[in-house]
């Protein structure tokens, strides 16, 4: 067994969840916002905040011989730029799979079946049917066909819809047809519904644009459960605010998004605020994962879900 390494965990919770350590791994609590109780030269194993403010986050810079960072999300956007070649990073994949997939699937039938005008309408005793689009039949484009683009693809799969994948690359896999994100605006003007899954990485950022926007067809709805930069904010302002385009996201650009916020207004725009994996299922499976991970950290070995190496 190699020597004891000093592990920190952000909260006193997550310490007493995951139980007792293997011998070669000693628990310190440190939130990275108040000092730890042990020097900050012992931690060699940081546990990061779910959901922390950057702020906080730069605070992890303060471990001067960490050599592993685990995060409690799946992306992990500006955590290279953070930690540098200083240290491993480890993310949380698969633990919001399910609830992120849920989000994405929510979404899209609480906009194209009305929701939010009926909760409207419920506020003002009115009653108010109408017909809308709803979710079968529709043709939707899923960007982004990793572990949680996998769990949206299932879930679709009894709503009867026609859905287009685009990944990174063209290809096949066992469920078909695969295009490149690259066409995506060849096939924009069929997409009705646009969900939203990838990583939020230089190719990315704004790979929702303006030109993309203006080839989908009028009442498309973008549904974004990746990161909101995923998307121009300006130019969906523009599409939502003219009444052409429908909004569900989970994920805004700035976040949180400020009172004064056009897209607080549209009556076809849904907002929420980044609640994708934040559900009841999440504190267990995370503590299930870092069980995994601190058995792989004890023998020397780098644990799963590693998308960074120092």
């Amino acid at each position: 067994m190699s020597a004891q390494r000093t592990i920190s965990f952000p909260s006193q919770e997550l310490i007493d969840a995951v139980g007792s350590l293997p011998e070669n791994l000693k628990p310190v609590l440190w939130d990275l916002q108040t000092d730890p109780q042990v020097p900050l030269e012992d931690i060699e194993i940081a546990v990061m905040p779910y959901m922390a403010a950057p702020a906080a986050l730069r605070n992890v810079r303060k471990a001067p011989n960490l050599k592993i960072v685990q995060t409690q999300t799946t992306g992990y956007d500006g955590m290279v730029e953070l930690i540098g070649d200083r240290a491993d990073i480890n993310t949380a994949a698969g633990v919001h799979a399910a609830s992120t997939a849920e989000m994405a699937i929510g979404l899209a039938i609480a906009s194209l079946r009305g929701f939010p005008q009926a909760v409207r309408d419920q506020r003002d005793a009115r009653w108010n049917p109408q017909q809308w689009p709803g979710l079968a039949d529709r043709t939707v484009g899923l960007v982004g066909v990793g572990g949680i683009g996998e769990e949206i693809r299932k879930r679709l799969e009894p709503f009867e819809v026609n859905l287009l994948r685009f990944g990174s690359m063209a290809r096949t896999d066992d469920h078909g047809e695969i295009l490149a994100a690259s066409d995506l605006a060849a096939h924009a003007p069929k997409i009705e519904v646009l969900i939203l899954i990838v990583p939020l990485n230089n190719s990315t950022h704004h790979l929702v644009d303006a030109q993309l926007l203006a080839q989908l067809p009028d009442g498309a709805t973008i549904v974004n459960v990746a990161r909101g930069p995923v998307v121009d904010t300006q130019a969906l302002v523009a599409e939502v605010a003219s009444g052409r385009l429908h909004v569900a996201s989970d994920v805004f650009d700035p976040e949180p998004l400020p009172e004064d916020h056009p897209l607080w207004k549209c009556p076809n725009a849904l907002i929420i605020p980044h609640n994708g994996g934040n559900t009841a299922a999440f504190f267990p499976r995370m503590v299930k994962l870092l069980h995994r991970q601190l058995a792989a950290w004890s023998a020397g070995q780098p644990g799963e879900n590693q998308v960074h190496r120092s």
